[in-house]
């Protein structure tokens, strides 16, 4: 059942920021990921939640998703964007 991580960045340090976009990308592919959405625009339709840079990630399960997030792959843009952002990290599953 595919899953997907939904992530709320709000940037903290753009140069160090740029850094992790470039790292971060070759390790989904190794996990099946891919975006969905990154950082476009966004609009509130109904209650008061106003996410600053929404990312969309599309995984074949929650396990691959797991793997990707702890992957020795993503260890170096995860401590990129841990030092140039703060972050809020969900994953739900689709359905089937």
């Amino acid at each position: 059942m595919p899953a997907y991580i939904i992530l709320d960045i709000e940037v903290t340090d753009p140069v160090g920021f740029e850094r992790y976009k470039q790292a971060a990308a070759p390790a989904l592919a190794v996990y099946g990921g891919k975006y969905l959405a990154r950082g476009g625009r966004t609009e509130t339709l109904e209650g008061d939640w106003s996410p600053t840079r929404l990312v969309i990630l599309e995984f074949p399960d929650v396990g691959h998703a797991k793997q990707w997030l702890e992957s020795p792959e993503y260890r170096e843009a995860r401590g990129l964007r841990r030092q140039s952002a703060n972050t809020d990290i969900v994953a739900i599953e689709g359905v089937a």
